[in-house]
């Protein structure tokens, strides 16, 4: 289960980072157009996907099928939420509403299936890690 929390720890990373450019943008701009999306790359992209890789540092989920579906419907999810967000609320480009609000549903909806995963999870058996660089 390490490899889950490099990977969710990297993807974490990646909307710390992303989150950040952002509030700066909407900073030096003075706009806020950004703001529904930027507070959901930084709560659900960064802290929510951190959280989860500090649990794959700690547990050892006792099912490894349940875990991989909470890992990738997690890493799809947020991107599609996130997006569709961006989508939705900043209308780059001319696109039907059809498509946004789907994009946006879609997107939350896996992520709300991961969150539903990741509940199923904490009720599984699970092992702590048993290792010195857990302990300290």
């Amino acid at each position: 289960m390490k490899h889950y929390s490099t990977i969710l720890l990297r993807f974490s990373a990646f909307f710390a980072l992303l989150g950040a450019v952002i509030g700066s943008h909407m900073a030096g701009a003075g706009g806020y157009e950004f703001k529904t999306v930027h507070a959901h790359i930084l709560v659900v992209g960064w802290l929510s996907l951190f959280a989860f890789a500090v649990f794959y540092k700690l547990f050892t989920p006792a099912n490894r099928t349940v875990a991989a579906i909470h890992v990738w419907t997690t890493i799809i999810g947020t991107f599609g939420l996130t997006i569709g967000m961006w989508l939705y609320f900043v209308r780059p480009f001319n696109i039907g509403n059809t498509f946004t609000t789907a994009f946006f549903i879609v997107g939350g909806t896996v992520l709300l299936i991961s969150f539903v995963f990741f509940f199923i999870l904490t009720f599984m058996k699970t092992e702590e890690v048993n290792n010195s660089a857990a302990k300290r």
